[in-house]
């Protein structure tokens, strides 16, 4: 088995510390994004976060969408939101550890395809939450890949992202007919319920993490403020 390379580290804001890592295979490198003993991104594995997208942008009603997308990643549901918007689209992305935008455009530049530079983008190195609570109401769409989804695995203050206060704080920066969307590694009776509470239109939709339909099954939340 090819060994991985610690490329970098970067500590998360609250406790923790991501790790970056690439594998050498024949087509091409492969990256990945730990903490701890747990594998949070891996660059062949985009399909689920790249379907965050595409499953919105099919539900937007405007022309000249402004959305917002918490947490980069690695980038895929942004560039998947690239190919579906027009070029009189806003996307604004709210990234917490400035490392990961530092690993973007220096050791994983060959997956960016430049996405950062797209006119359409703006780039912020903040607390999404932050971002949502000094909102209007803005945006035709948020799409949050912030952690693992609503159980908060990196950073238990992403629970305020999913509990009741959040959820009213996304409603309200929300456009009407916007869509909140939220990717997370398993379905959560929970936090649907809550999303009932919040007065949203849901629609939950399983998809995998590889573009072949196989792999692990994440769940995606399609929230509409009506």
């Amino acid at each position: 088995m090819i060994e991985r390379e610690l490329l970098d580290t970067a500590k998360i804001p609250g406790g923790g510390e991501l790790r970056l890592f690439r594998r050498p295979l024949k087509n091409g490198p492969e990256y990945s994004i730990a903490l701890g003993a747990n594998e949070l991104m891996n660059s062949r594995l985009s399909s689920s976060e790249e379907a965050l997208a595409t499953l919105t942008c099919a539900q937007l009603k405007s022309d000249q969408p402004h959305i917002l997308i918490g947490g980069y990643g690695m980038g895929f549901t942004l560039r998947a939101a690239l190919k579906n918007l027009n070029g009189q689209a806003k996307i604004d992305v709210a990234e917490l550890v400035p490392e990961i935008i530092d690993w973007a455009r220096n050791q994983m530049q060959d997956l960016t395809a430049q996405s950062l530079d797209d006119p359409r983008v703006t780039t912020m190195i903040d607390d999404v939450a932050a971002v949502i609570a000094r909102s209007g109401a803005k945006y035709d769409a948020i799409l949050l890949d912030v952690d693992n989804g609503p159980d908060g695995l990196t950073n238990e203050a992403n629970d305020r992202l999913y509990g009741m206060t959040g959820l009213a704080a996304a409603k309200h920066a929300l456009c009407n007919g916007g869509v909140l969307a939220i990717w997370s590694s398993a379905k959560d009776a929970s936090f649907t319920g809550r999303l009932h509470q919040s007065g949203f239109s849901i629609k939950e939709e399983t998809v995998t993490a590889r573009p072949n339909g196989k792999g692990a099954r994440h769940n995606i939340w399609l929230a509409s403020k009506d």
